[in-house]
């Protein structure tokens, strides 16, 4: 069985549900749903993930890892975690949807003191796209720190509309799945 393989088997069983409406961060109505946390939280689910998210890129290696909080903080760890094991390593941030009211009030976490995105090419990670708002919005924030952002890799892209999204922006979405790989 493919990496692949066994983690598409991993999300059918623990973060896809359908049948039931509900209304997406998007704010459209689906049937269908992912909840990508007991896979991402998952041992093998995680390095499932940031195996294959690494084995994705291709081309210059980015300077770092990131994305919106929640549901890219386990990502973006693992990313960072696997990538140090194969000797290469990608430090991880994180970017709050809102700043802190209290300690340093920053958007961004994770870097040493002097450290920031200034100037580095940065892979922004999701676990669900569906519009792409969620993860534009980081983007954003990213590149008015002075980070490079070009690409962007995606657990599943459900394929409403992320991919052109990104596009227009400048930044080249991969998904390691979709959503038509689990509504069979």
């Amino acid at each position: 069985m493919t990496d692949s393989t066994r983690l598409r088997d991993i999300i059918a069983a623990k973060s896809f549900g359908q049948g039931v409406e509900i209304t997406l961060a998007s704010g459209k109505k689906s049937n269908f749903y992912f909840n990508m946390k007991p896979t991402m939280l998952d041992p093998e689910g995680a390095v499932l993930i940031g195996n294959l998210m690494l084995d994705r890129l291709t081309g210059a290696k980015p300077d770092m890892v990131g994305g919106l909080e929640l549901g890219a903080i386990p990502i973006a760890c693992a990313v960072s975690l696997l990538s140090h094991l194969r000797g290469a390593p990608i430090p991880a941030f994180i970017v709050r949807k809102q700043a802190k009211e209290h300690g340093a009030k920053q958007r961004i976490e994770g870097f040493a003191p002097g450290d920031g995105l200034a100037g580095k090419n940065i892979l922004m990670v999701e676990d669900v796209t569906t519009t792409g708002g969620s993860i534009l919005d980081a983007i954003a924030v990213v590149r008015a720190e002075g980070g490079i952002v070009t690409r962007a890799i995606t657990v599943v892209d459900r394929l409403e509309g992320a991919g052109a999204a990104l596009g227009a922006a400048g930044v080249e979405l991969t998904a390691l799945f979709t959503a038509r790989d689990f509504l069979g």
